[in-house]
């Protein structure tokens, strides 16, 4: 039976196949290009697609030291964290600052006024930044990840480019609008609407929510319907008559986060502002993230290390009972860990990075773990840096000032940093993204099967296919170069851990096989059961970068090269752990028993738990519906100078 889920608004509904529909639709449906995460989930270790180590190109390399170095200097002189923090909003002469500096163009190419940053020294530019200030880092990453200067780059026309990409190089700030109050990762519901006009253009209609920038952005990228053609993807100035900037949102972190709740009541939108054709906004929004997912682990491993750095010091200045409390083991074990963990997040951020500029790769996978690995680790970093630094951790930096004391801004890294389970795709989101790719294999070959709506014709085609391709897949899952105690040779210490990755990666491609035979089409709905191949696979990937970035340093005399065979030997022992216990989880679990028990909770059966405390405030709706009409209120956008 087909779940229908119904919001409140009259004469609008969707059901749980029309949901699925529209997200299959805008997938990549074709792999033109090798990926080494779509190989490893399907049992294959594909080295040579990882090492040697890639490289930066050397004209890259000069380019983006040489502003890497501004950037610093820039960072330390010119943006003032704790202002922005205790103010919340980056001050104008920040803001200028980053226009003079070049850094709303860091990835647009010189051609049109821009940096033109490879992807590498871009990440290496939001990590430098967001140790200085993370909303700062936000800014810059929602304007030229996913704002408007990426989707041009990959769809956009030349006159489109040669029109708007100069503007955002010399300073015009963008943002992406596509959340929906009703609507976060379910693209099926989207309400706002795009009516063809008289004149060949469209007329856009509806409330957006949560758009980064939204209150001071300049040139919008907003997805709406087209009837009768689907999702649609506009580049729409923000002054625009009828758009209404509501609100600005506040939130647990990241203050000084321009994000809004903006309007669009009746706006004009001539069709030569549309970006690529109608009804393929979702697959441009979609591909763009491909890439642009890679801005947040940059942030993420820059707090880790920043959290290592204060951890570390702190750690041997505290004593307690007699010695630094970093040489108690308790606390010694959790520094282990984060510089462990800060190695690996490292190896797997510079290894995407260094694909994403190697145009011969396909790495929605890589980039997907990449942002969730990243988000996840990083997060357990930070909590841990706060253990270790005790009640100065939860003190905020003003107040340790204020007292004498050094202003380490734990407690607003923590805050700051949990947005980035959420950001651009929760993690449950991304498990669920990464588990489609990793299974497209075995979709495109025996979906069919498997599909109720396929009639018997189609399934005996499918099995023919299913056939031939288990015959010589199924086999290969049997014995590898890991069961080898000599292969990976010229990977020294390091080899173990390799051998690891290739076994355990055919053994996460049969449990993935024997998920898919045991459950068939309910495969997609055991969530869990799926989240668990996707971390197993992203702890194979990382533990892979780790091993190729310790074996460049050592082929490249690296003098931290002993360091990082060290750190990347203790990685990959903390994350087979990880991987084996998900391993035994996959089949021995409280799936079931869960399941039952959040229904049982839904149901209200379980509501005596609530007792004892005050409830929580009944003034309002859980979700508020914006109905497309015009403000209600002055618009609040933010005017800054030029």
């Amino acid at each position: 039976m087909t779940a229908t889920v119904r919001d409140e608004h009259p004469g609008r509904h969707v059901d749980e196949a029309a949901a699925r529909r529209a997200a299959e639709q805008a997938r990549e449906t074709e792999w033109r290009k090798p990926s080494f995460g779509k190989e490893l989930f399907l049992g294959r270790l594909r080295l040579d697609l990882v090492h040697p180590h890639p490289e930066p190109d050397p004209a890259d390399v000069e380019r983006g030291e040489a502003y890497l170095a501004k950037v610093r200097e820039f960072a330390a002189t010119r943006i003032d964290g704790r202002r922005i923090e205790r103010d919340d909003r980056i001050d104008d002469d920040t803001l200028r600052g980053l226009r003079e500096l070049g850094a709303f163009g860091m990835k647009i190419d010189p051609s049109y006024g821009g940096v033109g940053l490879s992807q590498y020294y871009y990440g290496r530019a939001l990590m430098v930044i967001s140790s200085a200030s993370p909303a700062v880092a936000a800014l810059l990453s929602a304007h030229q990840s996913i704002g408007v200067p990426q989707p041009l780059k990959l769809f956009g026309t030349e006159e489109q480019k040669r029109k708007y990409l100069p503007r955002l190089a010399a300073g015009e700030i963008s943002a992406f609008l596509l959340t929906e109050p009703d609507v976060g990762s379910d693209p099926a519901r989207l309400a706002t609407s795009a009516t063809r006009t008289d004149d060949g253009g469209y007329r856009i209609d509806g409330v957006k929510l949560w758009a980064t920038n939204g209150v001071l952005a300049d040139l919008l990228v907003v997805l709406a319907r087209v009837p009768d053609a689907g999702i649609t993807a506009f580049v729409v100035p923000a002054d625009a008559e009828g758009i209404t900037v509501e609100r600005r949102n506040a939130f647990m972190g990241l203050r000084g986060l321009e994000n809004s709740v903006t309007r669009f009541h009746h706006v004009h939108v001539p069709a030569e502002d549309r970006i690529g054709a109608e009804g393929q906004g979702l697959k441009i929004a979609l591909t763009t993230l491909n890439t642009g997912r890679l801005a947040l682990p940059a942030p993420c491993v820059g707090a880790a290390k920043y959290s290592l750095a204060v951890a570390r010091e702190f750690a041997a200045a505290r004593v307690q009972w007699g010695k630094p409390v970093g040489k108690h083991e308790a606390v010694g074990g959790q520094l282990a860990e984060m510089a462990a963990g800060t190695y690996g997040m490292e190896a797997v951020l510079d290894l995407c990075d260094l694909l994403a500029d190697d145009d011969r790769n396909d790495i929605r996978i890589e980039a997907a773990i990449a942002k969730l690995y990243a988000s996840e680790l990083g997060w357990r970093i930070v909590d841990a840096g706060m253990q270790i630094r005790g009640g100065r951790g939860y003190e905020t930096a003003d107040s340790l000032a204020a007292r004498g004391e050094r202003p380490i801004r734990t407690e607003q890294l923590l805050r700051d940093m949990r947005i980035n389970r959420i950001f651009e795709g929760s993690s449950e989101i991304m498990r669920l993204f990464i588990a489609r790719e990793a299974v497209d294999q075995h979709l495109s070959v025996a979906g069919e099967l498997i599909d109720p709506e396929v009639a018997l014709p189609g399934k005996a085609r499918a099995g023919a296919r299913a056939g031939a391709f288990y015959a010589h897949w199924l086999p290969g899952l049997a014995v590898g170069r890991g069961q080898n105690p000599a292969s990976y040779a010229e990977f020294g210490p390091l080899a173990r851990h390799l051998r690891y990755v290739e076994r355990a990666s055919r053994r996460l491609a049969r449990s993935t096989f024997y998920a898919m035979a045991r459950w068939q089409g309910g495969l997609e709905r055991k969530e869990r059961f799926l989240g668990r191949i996707v971390d197993i696979g992203a702890e194979l990937f990382a533990m892979t970068a780790a091993c190729v970035r310790a074996s460049r340093d050592e082929r490249a005399g690296a003098p931290q090269a002993a360091a990082s065979a060290e750190l990347a030997d203790l990685f990959c022992v903390q994350a087979t752990a990880r991987a084996d216990a998900l391993f035994d989880a996959l089949w021995r679990n409280d799936d079931e028993l869960a399941r039952r028990a959040a229904a049982r909770v839904l149901d209200g059966r379980y509501a005596f738990l609530e007792d004892g405390i005050l409830p929580p405030s009944d003034d309002g709706p859980w979700v508020a519906h914006h109905e497309p009409g015009p403000a209600t209120v002055p618009s609040v956008r933010r005017h800054v100078p030029r």
